[in-house]
């Protein structure tokens, strides 16, 4: 796959195509290889009520912790994928090969970087591994909730560097500064809002959560084949995911677009389960952060994309809610032949230079 099909699938398909271009920006001599490893929550209890005996959150680790005199760690960095997402996104060129690398923003020698899928994604607990329909109905403070057992009974981290994310982890940053306010000294949120989802962000959810529940070969969870409504499903993605021009430049033809459209909806109908997509989308139902935004004491540094679909800069939101942040600072990203609507927040290159004020500023 190449880097432009990636660029353009950012952040809501996760690519597994990234491991194509994985892990090369690392040497040997590194000392920095990225580490696979799975942490079992026992008796994992949702917010819905509901239980799961054995949750499984895989997780990928670059760098070595670094602890000072009382034994806390003080170089961790969680980062935080998107919607249907995994922390495979974040292994390629465009990401950890702009920011990993010696002398980079999160050079590895300095940081220990953790990527985990989150619940109901990549290689953690999902519904498409056997209860199907019967998996619990997760939201998004269940996902926050496994991945602070993670760090501290997992990884034996206390303390972050920095919290940041991209789209639905953008959200989750959030939830982090408001549900754990003294665990970091930063947190960076990318293409979001920190509001309730509504409006047309709420509209297209929906229009995927209908497309798969309301049609008959969905059988209540239990079809033989991917019911064809997830197509519906990935057809929404493509369209958001990117912005007009670069879609122009890749399909200036009636033909043409029609040929992208069906091999982004095609690989996608064969890389993800129709159930885990239907709980990713459901999961945002109990996003609402603005009325905690005072209580976060972490420096924000938010930084969203002018030409992002999802979050377009004229609903005003990004701007007036960030003056509600008591050491907050938001950064609109102009649209450029570079940028790429949502998917922009996994180009670091983009903003790599936000992140480095972001780290300069927060130092102790």
């Amino acid at each position: 796959m190449n880097t432009e099909t990636i660029l353009s699938r950012g952040g809501f398909l996760t690519t597994a195509f990234a491991l194509l271009v994985s892990t090369h920006f690392l040497t040997a001599a590194d000392d920095a290889w990225p580490q696979h490893g799975d942490y079992v929550i026992k008796n994992f209890r949702f917010t819905s009520g509901e239980t799961l005996p054995e949750m499984r959150v895989h997780y990928v680790t670059v760098g070595t912790p670094q602890r000072d005199e009382k034994g806390v760690v003080r170089n961790a960095v969680l980062i935080l994928h998107g919607t249907t997402g995994s922390s495979a996104q974040f292994l390629g060129t465009n990401f950890a090969g702009t920011l990993f690398g010696k002398g980079q923003a999160l050079d590895a020698s300095r940081y220990f970087i953790v990527l985990r899928d989150g619940i109901g994604h990549g290689k953690s607990s999902k519904p498409s591994d056997g209860l199907r329909a019967k998996f619990p109905h997760y939201r998004y403070r269940d996902m926050v909730e496994a991945d602070y057992r993670l760090l501290t009974e997992g990884l034996g981290v206390s303390h972050l560097r920095l919290v940041m994310g991209t789209s639905m982890g953008g959200m989750h940053t959030w939830v982090w500064g408001e549900a754990h306010p003294d665990f970091m000294d930063a947190l960076m949120p990318l293409a979001c809002l920190p509001t309730e989802i509504s409006g047309r962000n709420r509209v297209w959810r929906r229009m995927i959560i209908d497309s798969i529940r309301g049609d008959p070969g969905w059988e209540n969870g239990d079809y033989k084949t991917q019911p064809n409504g997830t197509r519906v499903a990935h057809e929404v993605l493509y369209y958001i995911g990117s912005n007009p021009l670069q879609r122009l430049k890749e399909a200036p033809t009636l033909k043409r677009a029609d040929a992208k459209l069906d091999e982004f909806v095609d690989a996608g109908m064969k890389r993800l389960d129709a159930n885990d997509v239907l709980y990713a989308l459901e999961a945002s139902e109990d996003y609402n952060h603005a009325p905690a935004l005072e209580t976060i004491k972490a420096r924000v540094l938010a930084v969203n994309f002018a030409d992002d679909l999802i979050n377009p800069p004229e609903l005003g939101v990004f701007e007036r809610e960030i003056k509600r942040v008591k050491h907050g600072k938001a950064v609109m990203i102009p649209e450029s032949e570079n940028t790429r609507g949502h998917g922009t927040h996994t180009i670091a290159a983009i903003w790599q230079k936000h992140l480095a004020w972001l780290l300069k500023k927060t130092e102790t």
